[in-house]
């Protein structure tokens, strides 16, 4: 992180998280996109919506009532800008500086580094902490038949871009089996870029992949755990901030789940807000947004679920994707932690 005290994303009890969807609409059609437009809608906001839905999760936190009561933003408050491609859209620079001026303290747009708008002209490092590129390949064989023809190449010289001009560059790969080969050659690409931050994700089975039935893709626990946490020490290595998923927890170790101990909102055009990502191709979604208030949805959603307790650790999990748990006489070898669990190097 740089001297003047730039932040991305928190995964801690007092952070609040808003990732939020401005739009759907995207120039690309990644393989493992988790957007699912029957779920998350089609339209893109107007600058008064984004105004408005700013300010709801700046002035509001959880109650037991059916409206969200009004205080104040937690000290540690970050906004995500996410698509589709946000920077498809023309208020995108509007956006950023209204979430300044509400007082949220990192504000990362995450892009497909098309750059769309100008935006780099249009806003400047002083409103922005994070440009976060999404990559997931170290050259254009391995990320191009995974995000589209041309990407690699669009994505590295936006990420060019935006450090020229002083903007502080992270990248986001997602690794599943198409590219799980390559991970180890990231660190030196990104670091040769300037990027600053590291992220490593892992595919989830929701959007295209669960549409495709594309459950090959998944990582089991033995092919992560040789590969990821190495490739995440070279990268911290080279003075990169890295962050992953924790995924699997041993039988002692304490599970938590982010949508009881902690505070993400995941924000869609359609006025639908989850607290779970896993939760996102389903009609489980904890609240709505209607005419200018955060509603609470009635039971059962997806937050009716997180307080159950079971020994294979994160229920989202096991009802979803039951088979990255393996079993032994009844018992689970692995447990799953949840998802919004990060490790940091």
């Amino acid at each position: 992180m740089s001297g003047s005290g730039n932040r991305t994303v928190e995964f801690r009890r007092e952070t609040r998280n808003l990732f939020f969807h401005i739009l759907t609409a995207c120039n690309l059609r990644c393989r493992h996109c988790y957007i699912n437009r029957a779920r998350h809608g089609a339209n893109s906001l107007d600058a008064s919506a984004i105004k408005e839905w700013l300010e709801i999760f700046a002035k509001h936190t959880r109650s037991g009532s059916r409206f969200l009561k009004e205080v104040s933003l937690p000290e540690k408050s970050n906004v995500i800008f996410l698509g589709g491609e946000p920077t498809m859209h023309p208020d995108l620079p509007f956006a950023i500086e209204e979430a300044r001026r509400l007082g949220y303290g990192s504000v990362t747009v995450d892009t497909n580094g098309y750059l769309f708008n100008n935006i780099l002209e249009k806003t400047s490092p002083d409103l922005v902490d994070f440009f976060s590129f999404s990559l997931d390949g170290s050259r254009p064989e391995v990320n191009d038949p995974i995000r589209g023809e041309g990407s690699f190449d669009a994505c590295t010289e936006g990420i060019k871009r935006a450090v020229k001009l002083g903007f502080n560059a992270s990248s986001i790969f997602t690794a599943h089996r198409m590219n799980l080969h390559d991970l180890e050659n990231m660190p030196e690409l990104l670091a040769s870029l300037g990027v600053r931050r590291f992220f490593i994700q892992v595919i989830g089975i929701r959007g295209n992949p669960a549409m495709n039935h594309d459950e090959s893709l998944q990582l089991g626990r033995k092919e992560w755990e040789a590969v990821v946490p190495d490739v995440a020490r070279k990268a911290a290595s080279l003075g990169m901030r890295v962050t992953y998923p924790a995924v699997f927890l041993e039988r002692d170790e304490r599970f938590e789940c982010a949508g009881v101990v902690a505070d993400n909102y995941f924000v869609f055009p359609n006025g639908r807000v989850y607290t779970c990502p896993l939760c996102e191709d389903l009609d489980l979604h904890a609240f709505e947004i209607r005419e200018g208030r955060l509603v609470k949805r009635p039971p059962v959603t997806e937050a009716d679920l997180y307080t159950l307790s079971i020994d294979e650790g994160c229920v989202m999990n096991r009802i979803l994707h039951p088979g990255n748990i393996e079993y032994e006489n009844g018992r689970p070898l692995n447990r799953i932690a949840c998802c919004m669990l990060k490790k940091e190097l």
